[in-house]
């Protein structure tokens, strides 16, 4: 990301969200962004997964320009090569722990035999210990839980990077320190570059760089 900058019209003035950030990711690295609240943290991070546009700036991927592509290259982009987890883990409300990730699969356009998605699935769910909930919906599973099927269905596709905003902001210390370390394990594991947006300091120990900013700037 080289020079982002975000600007919004509210009323009659312009708002300056983002005052150029430039910045870059290295592979298979956590990178946490702090700050107080509307520093712009989460700005940045949607920009940065094509989620929103920017004002000026340019953001490169793997060789490609982002911010040139159109909204149906920006969404396979992020189908194919990004992942995502939320505060909430906004699970399908009527489908199992199992159908959660196969629909990830199809998302991603994985093609898979059958017998080799269930295979893939079984590896995924007993890597975030719920294997033993794989029939279970959403409503019957507790908070940790929920947010341990979203962390395995954003990274089953082994995207390359995972963007997290507030992934642990919904649970007590204990279930938080165990969804990061849970984040942690399986982005290593899988060679998964993070980015993270984050307001709580415990779990700074999980990362392996932290990035401040305030005002719209690092």
């Amino acid at each position: 990301m080289k020079g982002i900058t975000k600007t919004i019209v509210n009323g009659d003035v312009d708002e300056d969200i983002l005052k150029g950030i430039t910045l870059s990711l290295e592979k298979g690295e956590i990178t946490a962004l702090v700050g107080a609240s509307g520093s712009g943290k989460s700005t940045l991070l949607t920009i940065a997964a094509g989620l929103q546009s920017t004002t000026e700036g340019v953001i490169h991927f793997e060789g490609a320009e982002m911010t040139g592509m159109n909204q149906e290259q920006l969404r396979a982009l992020r189908a194919k090569s990004f992942g995502f987890v939320f505060q909430s883990a906004h699970l399908v409300p009527f489908l199992t722990v199992e159908e959660q990730l196969s629909l990830m699969l199809g998302v991603a356009e994985i093609k898979l035999k059958k017998i080799e998605q269930e295979d893939v699935i079984d590896e995924m769910l007993e890597a975030v210990g719920m294997r033993h909930r794989r029939n279970a919906y959403p409503s019957s599973l507790s908070g940790g839980e929920r947010q341990r099927v979203a962390v395995a269905r954003a990274i089953i596709h082994q995207p390359d990077i995972l963007f997290a905003d507030e992934p642990t902001a919904s649970l007590d210390s204990s279930k938080s320190k165990e969804v990061m370390a849970l984040i942690r394990a399986l982005t290593k594991a899988k060679g998964i570059t993070t980015l993270m947006v984050t307001h709580d300091q415990e779990m700074l120990p999980f990362v392996d760089r932290t990035i401040a900013m305030q005002d719209g700037l690092i």
